[in-house]
């Protein structure tokens, strides 16, 4: 859904193409009431829109629904949907593969608490619906540490239908990988995008949010009327005609080292050849491929980190995020406390670095070398 202004959400309609109402109040209170991401509403629009058409289908009406959603949960992982986003026949028989994987069912399941609880609370559907989805639990469910010395008893809604996800190995690309990726790059802009990815560790929808008043790559900024010292970029939440968006909510200020200074050097002399003054404030736009100056979008930037694995031969695919974890793991190996990767992942929880630090095999092995070999010890007996 477009608005007047440009910024765009994602809605639900019906068979003939009416809003759903209620999804649709809901959809727009996520984007505009809470700042959610563009694509947080589209992939909660999918949810809903797999929920209300299983509500048709077999004759329920969604308000009520609830009490079967195990019912729903089997038709999600067993009903494969068609490109006309009609269920195709269900998958039947031992070993089949399932249409939907247990991330996938969460997610729709997520969705689709949120809009009855949103239904809910503005009288769409019964105070009952909540009791079908959340179970109350209270304090004492929690371990001792994270009860608190004063919290006394309280209460939480736990939700009831989830399925359990597969333990999902979190990898990182490694130093060799992102120099081979960065050798195999043909020009300044891609090189300046693997740095901004492996070695400043943006996000890829920060990335292609940034725009070039966002840098300031002198050592004193204070004509810019930035007290920021060093080369640094300014990280913020914006909403981009090329639907980057940046995840953290809080801005924050990243400091560049040389390498990137440089990187950030021949990428503007590169751009200036082709464009001239032209082209948009976004920093990282198209010089190879019409329209020459529009902005990249965050998938370019993936498929570009796709094009780039292929060409270096990588024996897996390296995706953008796998760099960032990368530049989080780097600062923990050369000695960088929790709160300094916190700080320049641009986190806010102090537990949100942890999938970040992925110790390097070689630092790992040293840690093993370290460790002394077992010695007899001899005391000498009283006489």
């Amino acid at each position: 859904m477009d608005l007047p202004s440009g910024v765009r959400y994602w809605t639900v309609v019906d068979d003939d193409f009416e809003v759903v109402w209620v999804a649709d109040q809901w959809l727009r209170f996520l984007r505009f009431g809470r700042s959610r991401a563009e694509l947080t509403t589209k992939a909660y629009a999918e949810g809903v829109a797999l929920y209300l058409l299983w509500c048709r289908i077999t004759g329920r009406q969604w308000p009520q629904a609830a009490r079967d959603m195990g019912l729903f949960m089997v038709w999600l992982k067993y009903t494969p949907s068609t490109p006309d986003g009609e269920p195709a026949s269900v998958v039947l028989g031992p070993g089949a593969e399932p249409a939907r994987r247990e991330r996938r069912i969460n997610g729709v399941l997520t969705a689709v608490r949120g809009l009855l609880s949103y239904a809910v609370s503005v009288g769409e559907a019964p105070r009952s619906v909540l009791g079908q989805i959340y179970e109350l639990a209270d304090s004492r469910d929690l371990p001792v540490e994270a009860q608190g010395e004063d919290s006394g008893l309280s209460y939480r809604l736990r939700a009831v239908h989830r399925v359990q996800e597969p333990e999902a190995e979190v990898d990182r690309a490694t130093d060799e990988e992102l120099v081979a990726m960065f050798l195999e790059c043909r020009n300044a802009r891609d090189r300046l995008i693997v740095l901004l990815l492996g070695r400043v560790g943006l996000r890829r929808g920060q990335t292609a949010g940034l725009h070039r008043s966002d840098c300031h790559l002198l050592p004193d900024s204070r004509a810019l009327g930035c007290d920021y010292e060093g080369a640094h970029v300014h990280v913020r939440r914006r909403d981009n005609s090329n639907r980057a968006w940046s995840k953290s909510k809080e801005a924050w200020t990243q400091p560049l080292d040389f390498l990137v200074v440089q990187a950030f050097d021949q990428y503007i002399d590169e751009r200036h050849e082709i464009l001239g003054a032209g082209g948009s404030d976004f920093l990282l736009v198209n010089l190879f491929r019409e329209p020459l100056g529009a902005p990249m979008s965050p998938d370019a930037l993936g498929e570009l980190f796709e094009r780039l694995g292929q060409r270096a031969k990588l024996s897996r695919k390296v995706g953008p995020h796998m760099a960032r974890r990368a530049f989080g793991s780097n600062v923990s190996d050369a000695g960088g406390s929790v709160d300094e990767v916190q700080a320049l992942l641009g986190q806010t929880h102090p537990e949100s670095p942890r999938p970040y630090l992925i110790p390097d095999r070689a630092r790992l092995r040293e840690a093993i070398e370290r460790v002394p070999s077992p010695r007899a010890l001899h005391g000498t007996g009283e006489k």
